[in-house]
């Protein structure tokens, strides 16, 4: 098993999520989000997801950073949700086969803030 504690979060593997893979533990979370400081956890009908909003100053830069993500959910097989406004991109990190949070959410949450800095 990897130490997750070893690398930084975008440089990590994504496993393959079975319905009995495992939700990622408190200690996971709290180390993770340390390195997400500007994603939060939120519900929404009862299943926790990673969230964040980032700017963009028109609506044609916002669509390409929808696409780039979205190729990048293609790769995994991970899709998050996305939602493209003028200006903005919300995203929304979460592992629906186990509905919650994986170690996969926080390492898509930090491939994402790694292509909004590209």
């Amino acid at each position: 098993m990897v130490n997750v504690m070893e690398n930084a979060l975008p440089h990590q593997t994504c496993e393959p999520c079975r319905k009995d893979s495992p939700l990622a533990t408190a200690e996971e979370r709290e180390h993770f989000l340390r390195e997400l400081p500007e994603w939060t956890v939120r519900k929404v009908d009862g299943v926790e997801r990673l969230h964040r909003v980032f700017s963009f100053r028109n609506f044609a830069e916002a669509l390409s950073y929808t696409n780039r993500i979205g190729a990048m959910a293609e790769e995994e097989g991970h899709h998050p949700r996305l939602v493209t406004e003028w200006g903005r991109v919300t995203v929304e990190w979460w592992t629906h086969k186990i509905g919650g949070l994986h170690r996969n959410d926080f390492i898509l949450a930090a491939r994402t803030d790694r292509a909004y800095q590209a």
